[in-house]
């Protein structure tokens, strides 16, 4: 039976048998050591000559080993490995699969190499040691979040990827349909409408590890195409019902995945989107006390954010390129209560009830209380500059407000951007197995790519060619 290389200490004196990689060599005549790496660790392997296939073993070869697990002598224990004490005389060995040598090395963090050469090969990339941590945390924080929103209650609720393409504040990835030419899905920018409906479906506390696509020019902390996201939606609740829980959630995550560091203090600040902006001239500040310590998380909260802002030309996607306003947030999040008559007179002057979560100065999360009322999200419609066929696209949402909508309201935290921050990590990219450039060009795969003149026909497409 496989022993994980992390249970060797428990193993002591007992027979193993080891599956994984070879990770270093060295040769001493008479004698062979090799440092052998599966998912959970490292350990050293000696060889005497009684294993007459040692000497063929180079970097990166996948190999069974059997062998008896015992203590080091005292003065070849490694303090810096954790299972620097221990190590496994090799009693058989199989060679599963050599290697060639690689292009890349990964042994070290990586930061060498080019993130176009790292993409490229990015299945070896992932075997070193920083992105196989990186990828467990990620792992570790769904767990954590799933079992912890569960026991609040919470449904997890999957929703659909192909969607309808609407004017929400980023471009639209379209997807021709077969079934019904000329006409295009989009995928989700978010799962915003769907979780709305939810609520008003009834469901009360949903939330789901949520795959969200935008076409938006990438940045280091943003990645472009696809990301991953907390979404989180419940009825019934005013913003103050929705930072305490998630405050409670990512103080608790964060002492569960990152047990070394701390969080500086709890509650969370609270600053007002103006204030933030006076005494940080940012709207997402760093409030650590060392910039350069890694160890400290200095989450805090920024609210009372406006509910619109100008609209400029870059606002394509909203209005009809007359109208003064676009939406601070996004279009569903509803005004400040004590505001609304404002929307008639100044709406410059309209806070919304939106909700940023700032961590060591990244916007990780943001939310909102939403309208639920179908007079209220028409006059933001109007607003913005909605056409009469903006509105209409529409027109099964509004319809659903007419059916009896609970206040609701919610947060998106995403979760390679929270760990990103986190972690200090370059780059979001480094939080994503498999993530495309920053020119959008999908990892390891030839994506995007050229397709037949077959599959363009029985779509009912014509590529022309840039004027």
């Amino acid at each position: 039976m496989r022993t994980a290389i992390k249970d060797i200490p428990a193993q002591e004196g007992k027979g193993v048998e080891l599956f994984g990689w070879v990770h270093g060599r060295r040769d001493h005549g008479k004698i062979i050591f090799i440092d052998l790496r599966d998912r959970s660790g490292r350990i050293q392997v000696v060889f005497t000559p009684a294993i007459p296939k040692a000497p063929d073993l180079r970097l990166e070869y996948v190999v069974k080993i059997a062998g008896l697990a015992k203590k080091r002598p005292p003065n070849m224990v490694n303090p810096n490995e954790p299972n620097g004490e221990y190590e496994v005389e090799a009693t058989a060995l199989e060679i599963l699969n050599p290697s060639k040598e690689l292009p890349i090395p990964v042994d070290s963090d990586g930061g060498e190499i080019s993130e176009e050469i790292r993409l490229k090969y990015r299945y070896l990339d992932l075997r070193r040691e920083r992105m196989q941590r990186n990828l467990r945390l990620k792992h570790e924080s769904s767990q954590f979040i799933r079992n912890y929103l569960t026991q609040k209650g919470f449904w997890e609720v999957e929703t659909p990827i192909l969607t309808k393409s609407t004017p929400e504040g980023a471009r639209d990835f379209l997807v021709p349909s077969r079934l019904q030419p000329g006409k295009f899905y989009a995928l989700p920018q978010s799962p915003q409408q769907y979780k709305q409906l939810l609520m008003i479906a009834g469901v009360e506390k949903y939330f789901q590890i949520a795959r969200c696509f935008r076409d938006e020019d990438p940045r280091a902390d943003r990645a472009y195409g696809e990301f991953t996201q907390l979404d989180l939606e419940m009825s019934f609740v005013g913003q103050e019902d929705i930072l305490q829980l998630a405050e409670d959630l990512f103080t608790k995550l964060a002492a569960a995945v990152f047990p070394e560091k701390r969080v500086k203090q709890t509650p969370w600040p609270r600053l007002s989107h103006a204030e933030a902006k006076e005494k940080y001239g940012s709207d997402k500040p760093d409030l650590r006390e060392n910039k350069n310590d890694p160890d400290e998380l200095a989450f805090a909260w920024v609210i009372d954010f406006p509910l619109f802002t100008e609209q400029t030309k870059e606002d394509f996607f909203y209005g009809s390129g007359s109208a003064k306003f676009a939406p601070s947030h996004h279009m569903f999040t509803a005004p400040h209560p004590d505001d609304v008559p404002l929307l008639d007179t100044d709406p410059t002057k309209v806070r919304g009830l939106q909700h940023d979560m700032v961590l060591n100065g990244f916007e990780v999360g943001g939310g909102s209380v939403r309208i639920h009322r179908r007079d209220v999200q028409e006059k933001i419609f109007d607003l913005i500059g909605f056409s009469e066929a903006q509105k209409k696209q529409f027109e099964y949402f509004l319809n659903a407000f007419t059916y009896g909508v609970p206040p609701h309201g919610g947060i998106a935290p995403g979760l390679d951007r929270f760990l990103y921050a986190a972690l200090g990590e370059k780059s979001i990219r480094e939080m994503i197995a498999f993530p495309a450039s920053s020119g959008g060009q999908a990892a390891v795969m030839d994506a995007p790519s050229v397709v037949s003149e077959e599959q363009l026909k029985e779509l009912g497409l014509k590529i022309e060619k840039p004027s």
